[in-house]
């Protein structure tokens, strides 16, 4: 029987929601291991609009689940109202909505709050030993979403060894501020937690072209098919 697995988006662009190559390419890598995708993200309005152009602020409000539609075409659940009984694991794509909508990551680090239900949705699949997958910015959110609890999951956002347009060192401190055990990873390698069944990749986190981007979550996904 295919797998069915939740894919859990945070808009529609890199600087304020869903990265859209890591959510297409999640997609397809998931579709061709013959899984049944689920596509889910939290009614809540963005934390801000970013015109990627130029990388500055615009004046308007958009919503979270209806923007991720765009790259869901349409078919999209409120991660609040969605049976996650019915899944049988979580992807978790990058880009900063994931750090600005599903979390405050991207303002006040380890000490910005989490929504409610990402949060909720995230401990269903621990509690329940079903595997997660986060990609990119990912896996701040599923840090979050175990701060205070006693899992100390492994995971990763790149590496302070090789370039990147982000402070990996700063995220990973700040990853660890929550409990996590944080390894470095290139853009050629992912991280598996056996134990708490959490595979985490780098992605566009490295600086790195977009067919290495492409097989980073290729290896991502075959990682989570291993734990299922």
């Amino acid at each position: 029987m295919a797998k069915k697995i939740g894919v859990l988006l945070s808009g529609n662009g890199v600087f304020d929601g869903s990265e859209i190559h890591e959510s297409s390419f999640t997609l397809l890598a998931l579709e061709q291991k013959g899984a049944e995708t689920v596509c889910l993200a939290p009614d809540v309005d963005q934390h801000h609009v970013i015109n990627h152009t130029n990388g500055e602020e615009m004046d308007e409000k958009r919503n979270v689940l209806i923007e991720s539609a765009r790259i869901a075409r349409g078919e999209i659940e409120d991660v609040a109202k969605a049976d996650l009984s019915q899944l049988d694991a979580l992807a978790i794509p990058g880009g900063f909505g994931t750090a600005k909508n599903h979390t405050k990551w991207a303002f006040s680090g380890p000490d910005g709050e989490i929504v409610p239900e990402v949060k909720k949705a995230i401990l269903h699949f621990i509690e329940n030993k079903k595997p997660i997958l986060g990609l990119c910015m990912g896996p701040t959110t599923i840090a979050k979403a175990l701060q205070g609890s006693d899992i100390h999951a492994k995971l990763t956002v790149g590496t302070d060894k090789e370039k990147s347009p982000y402070d990996i060192a700063g995220i990973s401190q700040g990853m660890e501020k929550t409990g996590a055990a944080v390894e470095m990873k290139t853009i050629r390698e992912v991280l598996t937690d056996k134990e708490n069944k959490i595979v985490t990749a780098p992605c566009y986190m490295m600086e790195a072209s977009i067919t290495e981007v492409h097989d980073n979550v290729q290896d991502a996904v075959e990682e989570l098919y291993r734990l299922l």
